[in-house]
């Protein structure tokens, strides 16, 4: 079962099985789980009537009406319900909650029923952003903690590590599964959360997940971020990383709002596979081919609107009609993509892009130090190359070439200062510090294991068949180490004293720290190419170069206030 359909499950058992006029109740965090499975419309068919959230409701009675309530079981969720049971506004209450409620707050919420208004108190497992089938978020704020040494603000790091156990947990429970887990050596904070994970899993909770055993147990990886710090890095160059790259995806939306001039429907487009076909078929496609293909539905479009104008007869005026609301449906979806693609054109173009990313792809995938040097330096003086792009070039160097030509980086230092007004001194520094090569686990540029030199030295013979899509991320390689049963227990060990007999057949790999859609396309791919494993991908929450670089410099700032007191 995938994801998507794990939680539209549960949210359509929960609003079907009521009948009647009801109220949806959600908080800030279940509004995103909804929305990402279920339309509007989807709602108005099940009779709910509306859509409220359980921190900011109206007081005005609806005792005619049913209220179901979403929520996480956190503690301000209880007090909140508290408060409304004391004067119930609806006649029936039905509680369902995304995860696990504590005995003490299912007390709270029976001693709190004095007007025996509630009919059921539920737990469905869907404490987590479905954003695809085979990809998760849990869009956690103040996603630098997992930068942060614990010692610095524990409280923060708690949640953080909570949060993240929360979300795992509910995800293995929607899939009736309970796994083995492995996490990455050199990362503390995926240590804590794999190990957080195994006692809820394994003792506090075990007989929850005492599901019926398969063959072969199921994998739960836990990585770090900082592991692959290049592929958060780079430009994207299909269609749905691109889109997050440049304007920004959140929960399947697309806010238009500040970017060209567009109608009241295009300021705010979903992009979901699950509700749009042509989405769906495109979304991992390059911008070449996107072009091409957007082209062509405009054309069927055309070609549809046109033999609709010709209308000369009652039963042709009927049947346009009849027709219409699909008419409009594939007009509204035209619209969408062409202008998506007109902002992205414009974007690339303004920002010389193209140019960028060649030497951006260049740095990610392909030695030769001196030349490397040259394009980044030719680039930092162009005009037309912005201060975030300039920053970006100089990490990515960074990251290749630290140990190598510390001469030239910091000769590569000193320009992007005097180039970029806005660049924060000390943050390649830092990234360095975080995420350099001493800190790493996987072999980010393929130059250690002679497996990885092979198959690059073999890429490179044949040549990339687009210069701009030629990085792979390094989850690829993982993945691949997985279903080869070669990911090196001394990098990977195991949490308690599981093993895994067997290659597994289920694995879900949570990045902390954010996964990207770039690494949100390799699994599916994956995942079709038969080898016996299916892949689940999710993280903290999904990172484009701009959220990354905020979280990094967060981080230092945090850093640097504490060391100064």
């Amino acid at each position: 079962m995938v994801l998507v359909s794990a939680v539209r499950d549960y949210i359509t058992r929960m609003v079907q099985d009521i009948p009647g006029m009801k109220v949806l109740i959600v908080d800030s965090q279940t509004v995103s789980i909804v929305s990402v499975v279920y339309a509007q419309s989807d709602f108005s068919k099940k009779e709910v009537f509306a859509v409220e959230k359980v921190d900011s409701m109206p007081s005005d009675p609806m005792l005619h009406m049913k209220a179901l309530y979403f929520l996480r079981p956190t503690s301000e969720n209880i007090q909140h319900l508290r408060r409304q049971l004391a004067s119930p506004r609806f006649g029936d209450y039905h509680l369902f909650f995304s995860n696990i409620l504590k005995t003490t707050q299912v007390q709270i919420l029976a001693d709190s029923d004095e007007h025996e208004v509630v009919k059921q108190v539920q737990e469905y497992y869907a404490d987590f952003v479905a954003i695809d089938p085979y990809h998760f978020t849990l869009d956690m704020k103040s996603n630098h903690i997992y930068m942060l040494p614990t010692v610095l603000d524990p409280p923060s790091s708690q949640y953080f590590c909570d949060r993240a156990v929360d979300g795992i947990s509910a995800v293995f429970l929607a899939l009736k599964r309970r796994p083995v887990i492995r996490y990455q050596r050199t990362s503390d904070i995926a240590k804590r959360i794999a190990q957080e994970a195994g006692k809820l899993m394994y003792e506090h909770e075990s007989g929850l997940f005492d599901f019926r055993r398969t063959e072969t147990s199921p994998l739960l990886l836990v990585i770090d971020r900082r592991d692959d710090p290049v592929t958060p890095l780079l430009n994207q160059w299909t269609y749905q990383a691109m889109v997050h790259e440049l304007i920004g995806i959140h929960d399947n939306v697309v806010n238009m709002r500040n970017i060209g001039k567009h109608r009241k429907d295009l300021q705010d487009v979903v992009l979901s596979s699950e509700q749009d076909e042509f989405f769906k078929m495109n979304m991992f496609e390059n911008f070449g081919d996107l072009g091409m293909n957007i082209k062509r539905m405009v054309d069927e479009f055309q070609l549809l609107s046109k033999s609709n104008q010709n209308i000369q007869t009652i039963e042709e005026m009927a049947k346009f009609v009849e027709n219409y609301p699909e008419y409009r449906k594939e007009l509204a979806k035209v619209s969408k993509h062409v202008a998506m693609v007109t902002e992205l054109s414009k974007i690339v173009e303004e920002r010389k892009l193209m140019l960028v990313s060649q030497t951006e792809q260049e740095l990610a995938c392909n030695g030769g130090q001196v030349a490397a040097f040259e394009a980044v330096t030719k680039l930092l003086d162009e005009e037309s190359v912005s201060d975030i792009d300039r920053l970006r070039l100089v990490m990515l160097y960074a990251l290749r070439y630290e140990k190598e030509s510390p001469v030239q980086l910091m000769q590569l230092f000193n320009k992007l200062a005097s180039r970029s007004a806005k660049y924060k001194p000390g943050l390649v520094q830092f990234l360095l510090k975080q995420a350099g090569v001493d800190k790493r686990t996987g072999d980010l540029y393929g130059n250690r294991d002679l497996l990885n030199i092979a198959r690059n030295m073999a890429r490179g013979l044949k040549g990339v068949e687009n210069v701009y899509t030629q990085h792979q991320p390094l989850l690829f390689q993982t993945m691949e180490s997985i279903t080869k049963g070669r990911l090196k227990d001394v990098d990977y060990p195991f949490v308690g004293n599981h093993f895994q007999q067997g290659r597994p057949q289920e694995v879900v790999i949570f990045i902390v720290g954010g996964t990207t859609y770039e690494e949100a396309r390799v699994v599916p791919l994956q995942n079709a190419s038969n080898t016996g494993t299916r892949f689940i991908l999710g993280g903290s929450v999904v990172l484009n170069s701009k959220s990354f670089l905020r979280d990094l410099e967060e981080a230092q700032r945090v850093s640097r206030s504490s060391t100064v007191v």
